[in-house]
C-alpha cells in the first residue's frame, strides 16, 4: 500500500503530534537561528565596513563588488563536498567546524591592506562557510516532515533579516564609537568583535545539537518513535520516484537544474539587497554611519516578520508557487520604487523595505521545495547543488552594481538590473508543476 505524506489522524493524535514538533522546534530552531545570525553577520558586515574601509584602503566600488562576490566562488567549490561529508560525520561536527573556521577568517579582515588580500580573505570565508546553509536545510529534513518544513525554513532564514536588525545598528555603532581606539579604525573593530559569537557558537554546537531524533536524549522514546514514523512514511513515498536517490540521478534531474536557476535569481535579489542596502540608505542622506545602521534595521525588521507569516501561510494552504512568485514581484516593485522615489527619504525607505521583504522571502520559500521530490544522497547533493550554483547570483549582483556605480556614478541602473532578474525568477517559478510543489 502506498505511503502518504499526511495520513489521516484523530484530533488527539494531531494534538500530540503538534506538541512533539513544537518541542523539537523550541529546542533546535533558536540555536540554529543564532548560528545563522552570526554567519550572515560575518558575511554581510562588509557592507558597513565599506562605508569607511574603501576610503581608508583606497579601494574602488568595483574592487568592493568583486571581493564581496568572490565569497561565492569559494562557496561553490566546497559546498557539495561539505554537505556529503555531513552525511558521514553528522551535523554537529560539520556545523561546529564551519563556524569556527569562518569566525577566525572573518576576524582576519581587520588586518587586510590590499585588494589581493581582500579577494583572498573573501574567497576563504566562502570556502569556510560552504555547506552551512544547505547543511541546515538537510538537517531540518531529519526532524520535520514536509507539511511542517516551510515554517521551519522560514524561521531559520528569518535569521538573515534578524542579523540585519541586530547587526545594522551594532555595526554602525562599533564603527562610529570604536574609530581610533588602540590605533584601529572602527571597521577593524567591527570585524574583530563580530567574529566572537561565531567562535563561541561553533564550540557550543558540539554539546547542544543532536545529529538526529534517534540520538536526542531530550526526547522521550515515544516522541522519537512518532517523528521517525512520520519521516519513514515520507521517505517511502519519495522512494517511489527512482530518479532521486543517487548523485548521478540528481545531476540528470531537470527539476534540480530548474530550481538552481530560480535560486540564481533569488541570490541576485537577496545579496544585491544585503550588500548594497547600507549604501542605498546612506544615499538618502540620513546622517552618520550610526544613523545609517538604525535606518537599515527597518527593512530587515519588516522582512523578519513578514517572511515567517508567508512561510506559515504556505504550510497552511499547502501552496508553494504563488508564495514564491509574490516575493519575487515585491523585489521588483520595491527596487524600482526606491529609484523612482529617491528624492523622498520616507517613500524610498518604504520601497527598500518592500524589496527586502521580497528578497528574503524568496530564499525561505525556495528551499521548502527540493525536499518534496528529493531524498537520501539525492537530497544532500541536490540542495547543495541548488544553493552553490544558484548562489553564484551572489557573485553577480554585488559585482555588477559595483561596476555600474564606478562607471555611471550611480547605483540606479544596477538596482534596475536586479529588479529585472526578479521578474525572471517569478516567471521560472510559474513553470513548476503544481503537483510537484503544492503539498
Amino acid at each position: 500500500m502506498q505511503a502518504t505524506l499526511n495520513p489521516p489522524v484523530h484530533a488527539g493524535q494531531a494534538t500530540e503530534r503538534n506538541a512533539v514538533y513544537r518541542k523539537v522546534a523550541l529546542h533546535i530552531m533558536p540555536f540554529l537561528m543564532l548560528c545563522y545570525v552570526a554567519a550572515y553577520l560575518d558575511r554581510i558586515n562588509i557592507g558597513f565596513a565599506k562605508l569607511h574601509m574603501l576610503n581608508d584602503l583606497g579601494f574602488s566600488d568595483t574592487v568592493y563588488g568583486l571581493g564581496a562576490g568572490l565569497f561565492f566562488i569559494g562557496y561553490l567549490i566546497f559546498e557539495v563536498p561539505s554537505n556529503l561529508l555531513m552525511m558521514r560525520i553528522g551535523a554537529k561536527k560539520t556545523i561546529s567546524r564551519i563556524m569556527i573556521l569562518w569566525g577566525v577568517i572573518s576576524a582576519s579582515f581587520a588586518f587586510i591592506e590590499t585588494p589581493t588580500q581582500f579577494y583572498i580573505a573573501r574567497f576563504l570565508l566562502g570556502a569556510a562557510e560552504a555547506g552551512f546553509y544547505p547543511g541546515v536545510i538537510l538537517y531540518l529534513t531529519y526532524w520535520f516532515p514536509a507539511n511542517k518544513r516551510a515554517k521551519m525554513v522560514a524561521l531559520f532564514v528569518g535569521a538573515v533579516p534578524l542579523s540585519g536588525m541586530i547587526g545594522a545598528p551594532l555595526s554602525g555603532a562599533i564603527i562610529e564609537l570604536g574609530h581610533g581606539a588602540h590605533a584601529l579604525s572602527g571597521w577593524q573593530w567591527m570585524f574583530l568583535i563580530e567574529a566572537v559569537p561565531s567562535l563561541l557558537l561553533g564550540l557550543l554546537c558540539l554539546k547542544y545539537l543532536a545529529d538526529s531524533p534517534a540520538v536526542a536524549t531530550w526526547l522521550s522514546s515515544s516522541e522519537r518513535e512518532l517523528i521517525e514514523a512520520d519521516l519513514s512514511a515520507e521517505k517511502a513515498l519519495a522512494k517511489n520516484d527512482k530518479s532521486t536517490g543517487s548523485l548521478a540521478a540528481t545531476l540528470r534531474d531537470r527539476r534540480v537544474w530548474k530550481m538552481t536557476c530560480i535560486c540564481f535569481c533569488s541570490a541576485i535579489c537577496s545579496y544585491g539587497v544585503s550588500f548594497w542596502l547600507p549604501t542605498l540608505v546612506q544615499q538618502l542622506n540620513v546622517g552618520d554611519v550610526m544613523h545609517v545602521g538604525l535606518y537599515t534595521a527597518v527593512p530587515f525588521t519588516a522582512a523578519f516578520i513578514v517572511m515567517y507569516l508567508i512561510g506559515r501561510n504556505s504550510d497552511r494552504m499547502r501552496e508553494r508557487r504563488w508564495h514564491l512568485v509574490g516575493p519575487f514581484m515585491c523585489v521588483c516593485a520595491g527596487l524600482i520604487g526606491s529609484v523612482w522615489f529617491h528624492d523622498s527619504m520616507g517613500m524610498a525607505l518604504f520601497a527598500l523595505t518592500i524589496a527586502a521583504i521580497g528578497a528574503y522571502s524568496t530564499t525561505s520559500m525556495l528551499f521548502t521545495i527540493p525536499g518534496l521530490f528529493l531524498s537520501g544522497v539525492g537530497m544532500a547533493a541536490g540542495v547543495a547543488m541548488i544553493n552553490c550554483f544558484g548562489g553564484l547570483g551572489g557573485f553577480v549582483s554585488p559585482y555588477v552594481v559595483g561596476v555600474v556605480k564606478d562607471v555611471t556614478g550611480s547605483t540606479d541602473n544596477g538596482v534596475i538590473f536586479i529588479a529585472c532578474i526578479a521578474v525572471i525568477g517569478a516567471a521560472l517559478t510559474l513553470t513548476l508543476p503544481k503537483t510537484l510543489v503544492n503539498r
